[in-house]
């Protein structure tokens, strides 16, 4: 038996409408962070991306500068972050995008939005899962099971393992977002505890003068970008970067169950990136110091170290002795962990706004289905796991080289929706940021600059990606479609079978893009000011289950006994004024 909430159990205006089911109150500010910041799998995320950002195609590319690119791919996920509280406080709803986007722009913009989510979390899990499976034989092999070490240069065992993995962590979170958020903590701490002994241990040997030929001492040069070329150093590194703090908007995601839906989340959202910066930070310094920016041996510039700089540098660090064989079987158990809990994390916010969007018929119903034991989206998860096992295994059969095109891809989904919602923060407070400097800029000038800066790199991306010789497989031959960058291609035909998906569906159920199930909104429509309002007037929207809900402009919904408020005045507003137009 499965329990399927409404989107209009209760008229809008009402002090409440029906709640999706999901199990409020599990979560609290730090079970929020530590979901938030393991989504962004720190450890494989370092691993796999901080070789590309020092150096590329053979080239050098930041260098030791690798930290300043860290902190300006910071800037633009900060004013993101600060959207998504922005937005959060006004409407916490699980589909965070699809409905902030609706309420700002309509249903046909919302949806996209929802379709960006759901399309980079789905192809993102190939990757997670390939890395998963790859360091579980890696693991076994550190441990001294030398066959099952040898496994994990098997396309074969690391698909079947990493399908293992999706399947494990989709039954976790299936089971309750309890379970899940205590299994976080397990593995991030795992996590960042390796990746603080690795830095440590690295940055010792560095100014003990025990390092290796190449290795630097850290200046604080490294962390400002002076001298680099915007255009062929500064813009494809920020690209990789930016990547790498992907994921920690899934503390928004499970709004719904935290314990403070309209606070919580939000403050999560920017204390994940906060964390990941000095996280980020730290490490690249460490690595960069230990290692160099070199082209032969362990040095990060070393074409054969960019896909994962830590098996490289990890047995030269730790060295042969026992302890350093203990220091390398927890740095390879950090990076398992890392992917593991991002691929739980990842299959989170998009069962989460699949949920959203059935309730409000933007796909179909039986998304929208609760499990009335675990109160967590039943068939969405699962869904959402059967998905990216399918994606996985028929992409890995099809071509290795079209899989490695698809995660690519994922940047240009995460640019499209990230930036999208900064525009939609700035629109939906358009008319009452200027109440003071402080919503001014962060409900309208930063969210905006986001997406003005992720716009661009989009933009910049596409470009890039269209390059014939962008992407090469193992043989080294071109990887394109159509003559154009296999990249390119793939990432603008993923948002385009949205496009074709929102079409039929939108012939087959038009209510939501009839704005009958979510209606535009914005911060400057009217409330109620009823018994439960505290305070100051507080604006809410109808499904955000919290005081102060928007009622129609000629008050045809206001409930009997209920007085509404004009929340950029606080005046009462009367019939006779709504129709007079006072209420705009």
């Amino acid at each position: 038996m499965s329990v399927t909430p409404t989107a209009d159990a209760a008229p809008l205006g009402y002090p409440e409408t029906a709640s999706k089911g999901l199990k409020g109150g599990a979560l609290g500010l730090l079970s929020s962070v530590v979901v938030g910041t393991a989504s962004t799998a720190p450890a494989y995320s370092l691993a796999a991306s901080l070789g590309f950002v020092v150096a590329g195609g053979g080239a050098l590319l930041a260098g030791v500068k690798a930290p300043a690119i860290i902190l300006l791919a910071f800037v633009p996920m900060y004013l993101i972050a600060l959207a998504y509280q922005e937005l959060n406080k006004a409407e916490p709803d699980c589909g965070t995008t699809f409905t902030w986007a609706t309420r700002a722009f309509g249903p046909v913009t919302g949806w996209m939005g929802g379709w960006g989510i759901i399309a980079a979390d789905v192809i993102v899990m190939a990757n997670l899962a390939q890395i998963a499976g790859t360091y579980s034989f890696t693991f076994l092999g550190d441990l001294g099971w030398d066959a099952a070490g040898d496994l994990a240069s098997s396309t074969a065992w690391t698909t079947v393992a990493g399908l293992v993995w999706i399947a494990g962590m989709t039954y976790i979170c299936y089971r309750g977002i309890e379970v899940s958020a205590r299994l976080q903590y397990v593995l991030l701490s795992i996590e960042v505890v390796v990746l603080l002994v690795f830095s440590v241990v690295a940055l010792g040997r560095v100014w003990s003068g025990n390092g290796v030929e190449g290795s630097i001492t850290p200046s604080w040069s490294w962390f400002w970008p002076g001298g680099l070329s915007l255009s062929d150093v500064i813009a494809p590194a920020l690209l990789t970067a930016v990547f790498m703090y992907w994921g920690w908007d899934t503390a928004v995601s499970v709004n719904e169950e935290s314990d403070d839906p309209a606070r919580t989340p939000g403050r999560a959202a920017v204390l994940s990136t906060l964390l990941l910066l000095v996280t980020y930070a730290l490490v690249s310094t460490a690595t960069i110091a230990f290692a160099g920016v070199g082209t032969e041996g362990i040095g990060l510039a070393n074409p054969d170290n960019a896909d994962d700089v830590f098996s490289s540098i990890g047995p030269v660090l730790f060295g042969d002795s026992g302890i350093g064989k203990i220091g390398l079987l927890l740095l390879s158990a950090s990076i398992l962990t890392s992917a593991s809990a991002s691929t739980q994390t990842t299959i989170l916010p998009t069962a989460r706004t699949t949920l959203s969007m059935a309730v409000y018929k933007a796909i179909p119903r039986s998304f929208a289905n609760i499990h009335p034991r675990y109160l967590t989206p039943g068939v969405s998860t699962i869904a959402m796991g059967l998905a990216s096992m399918l994606f996985y295994a028929i992409f890995t059969l099809i071509s290795p080289s079209l899989l490695l095109a698809l995660v690519e891809s994922v940047g240009l989904m995460i640019a499209f929706y990230y930036g999208l919602t900064g525009f939609a923060c700035s629109w939906f407070y358009r008319r009452t940021l200027h109440h003071t400097p402080k919503t001014f800029f962060t409900q309208g000038v930063l969210p905006s600059a986001g997406g003005l800066i992720l716009l661009a790199a989009f933009v910049y991306a596409v470009q890039q990606y269209a390059a014939v010789d962008w992407l090469q497989d193992a043989d080294g031959d071109n990887v394109t479609i159509l003559g154009f960058g296999a990249v390119a291609v793939v990432g603008i035909a993923a948002i385009l079978i949205g496009v074709v998906l929102m079409v039929v569906w939108r012939v087959r159920a038009p209510a939501f893009f009839r704005g009958e199930t979510l209606p535009r909104r914005g911060a400057h429509d009217l409330v109620l000011a009823g018994p439960q309002t505290v305070g100051e007037p507080v604006f809410r929207l109808p499904d955000s289950g919290l005081p102060g809900i928007v009622v129609a402009q000629n008050l045809s919904n206001l409930p009997d006994g209920a007085t509404a408020v004009d929340v950029g005045t606080g005046e009462e507003v009367d019939v006779d004024d709504a129709e007079d137009g006072r209420t705009t």
